[in-house]
């Protein structure tokens, strides 16, 4: 049974990948960016990485897993991953995700970020609570989901999209600069995105952390 904590849960875990693996990373990650020629439309369109660079994340995942699982009981695994690559002047709107169907199975109960790549300034990752009841829907789950009946789930918002913009609500923000290294997980009811990338580059590898 997943409860609604998770859905609001963050977690970091530091030395996600080694030194080792992170240069091995990159050299896939660089060696297909050459070949695909892959440049993303928008800020927040994501590449799925070769099989050698899931590998490399998946296994660094199962090692991370016995932590994750300490603000994230019922993870049971991840989605692929993919992959985002943002330049000077972009930035990731806030937006939530959300529960878009409690019975789906299986379900997605948090996202997880690891940065390749920092910029020199700016591109800070950030999560923003509120108090607002104009964030959470009137849709809860039903008997025979994976959630404990009742739970309430928040609107699905985009930066374009959604019953209410969440540029209309009052939100406290929270900067996460953590070490290199780190991967962070939080729950897909809550609000976040990237600051705007003022000079350098951020690249970013995300997925799902399902139960």
């Amino acid at each position: 049974m997943i409860h609604m904590t998770e859905t609001l849960a963050m977690q970091t875990v530091e030395g996600f990948l080694t030194d080792e693996e992170t240069t091995r990373l990159t050299k896939i990650l660089d060696e297909h960016l050459a070949t695909t020629g892959w440049v993303p439309a928008r800020p927040s369109e994501g590449m799925t990485p070769p099989e050698p660079a899931q590998s490399i994340l998946d296994g660094a995942m199962q090692r991370a897993l016995p932590a994750l699982r300490r603000a994230f009981p019922s993870a049971t695994g991840i989605d692929p991953w993919l992959y985002h690559d943002l330049k000077p002047g972009d930035r990731i709107r806030p937006h939530v995700h959300g529960v878009s169907d409690p019975q789906a199975r299986p379900q997605r109960i948090a996202r997880v970020a690891f940065d390749l790549q920092d910029a020199e300034s700016g591109g800070e990752f950030y999560l923003d609570t509120c108090s607002s009841d104009a964030v959470w829907s009137d849709i809860t789950a039903p008997t025979g989901s994976d959630y404990s009946p009742g739970t309430p789930f928040v609107h699905e918002i985009t930066a374009r999209t959604g019953p209410v913009s969440l540029n209309d609500i009052a939100r406290t923000r929270w900067t996460c600069s953590p070490p290199p290294g780190t991967t962070v997980a939080y729950g897909i009811q809550l609000v976040h995105g990237v600051l705007p990338v003022v000079r350098g580059r951020v690249r970013k590898l995300i997925t799902n952390l399902i139960a």
